[in-house]
């Protein structure tokens, strides 16, 4: 479909453009290819020249979506899709209740391995594309002009995605989901951040008694269900790479092979390792380091100052008050903040539905950048 697009894109007739983010994001891919050709089985680390073309995003929606108005209602209609996608989480949920009642399970444990996904393949897959859709409604209400006219319509969204977003019980996306949020309320009303504690603590005891013992697991876990030790496992892993190839890395899609791993795996962790996925590195900066060297990591942590310096830079120039422009650059400001923080914990650019998401979204934010005049 992607591709599709490029083509309709290129006879149409429509100027092409590219955003400012895309010169560290080009650097960032050109070293992935330079990793490639030093990798011992290329072959091997083709499935991410493929993903390659996820980045064309960058090209379609900037060339397309060209008008304050047009990348407004690409967020509308983001929120409502998120909304309809969470509510097919809270469907989800119910019937994951249903099913451990009916097993006489304990539901923590009945659950926490497979949690709630929308129509996604996987529960980190929803809960990263729920917290950017959370962000962009929160922005909405607080920055986009009339929105009062329209709260009956935002407000069940926002909650039906934040019940949703809770509900997956997905760390990280909490974690970006707070940290993204402060921002937001910090540049809206900062005394609305000192209220924002006693908001978290209510809704924790609210919270079914799974979220809270998921929230608990954030500093105590147990040995193996929410166990943290696994993600500390492959940090060190990577370091260890990264030290051994630091320019350009194992190779793309070498960490996925068992032998290079365990390869690097410090000796002083004993085996069997703690339950956990271990096909990459649960952290995008120890990741594309080890896998594709230290520039890479270099290239991606530019994109990301790149975006954040361009929209506040837009930011400044605006009028005060609310509008459009302060509602779409906010909610890309945010979007980036919050995909910085969750990459600490989880390889979230590494899944192409929260990358072409997160990618869209950059261009969203240039395009309100470009109407203040910013080049």
């Amino acid at each position: 479909m992607l591709a599709l697009a490029v083509g309709v894109l290129l006879l149409s007739g429509l100027p092409l453009r590219w955003p400012r983010i895309s010169i560290p994001l080009g650097l960032f891919l050109g070293w992935m290819l330079v990793a490639l050709a030093f990798s011992p089985d290329p072959a091997y680390g083709l499935p991410q020249v493929r993903k390659m073309l996820v980045f064309s995003t960058l090209l379609i929606v900037y060339s397309s979506v060209r008008t304050l108005r047009e990348a407004s209602w690409l967020m509308y209609g983001w929120i409502g899709v998120g909304a309809f996608t969470a509510g097919q989480g809270l469907v989800q949920f119910a019937a994951d209740v249903a099913g451990a009642r009916a097993a006489h399970s304990d539901f923590y444990h009945f659950y926490v391995a497979d949690r709630i996904r929308g129509f996604m393949g996987h529960w980190m897959t929803f809960s990263g594309q729920e917290v950017f859709v959370l962000l962009y409604v929160v922005a909405l209400l607080l920055f986009a002009p009339g929105v009062k006219r329209s709260l009956w319509l935002w407000l069940p969204c926002a909650v039906i995605v934040g019940i949703a977003l809770l509900l997956s019980e997905t760390r990280s996306a909490w974690l970006a989901a707070v940290v993204a949020g402060v921002y937001l309320l910090w540049v809206w009303e900062r005394r609305a951040v000192l209220a924002l504690p006693v908001l978290l603590g209510v809704v924790f005891l609210a919270a079914p008694g799974a979220v809270q013992q998921r929230v608990r697991s954030l500093t105590s876990p147990e040995t193996q269900t929410d166990s943290n030790s696994h993600r500390v496992i492959v940090w060190r892993t990577g370091w260890e790479m990264i030290k051994a190839h630091p320019v350009v890395g194992v190779g793309p899609e070498e960490i996925k092979k068992v032998p290079v791993f365990y390869k690097y795996l410090p000796k002083d962790i004993p085996l069997p390792l703690p339950d956990g996925y271990y096909g990459h590195l649960h952290n995008i900066y120890i990741h594309f380091a080890a896998e594709c060297g230290v520039p890479a990591t270099v290239f991606l942590l530019a994109a990301f100052g790149l975006a954040f310096f361009d929209f506040r830079r837009a930011l400044l120039a605006l009028p005060p008050g609310r509008s459009d422009s302060r509602f779409l650059l906010h909610a890309a400001v945010a979007c980036v903040i919050a995909t910085m923080v969750s990459g600490v914990f989880e390889k979230n650019l590494g899944d192409s539905e929260v990358l072409t998401m997160f990618l869209a979204t950059m261009c969203v934010g240039y395009t309100a950048a470009r109407a203040t005049g910013l080049r």
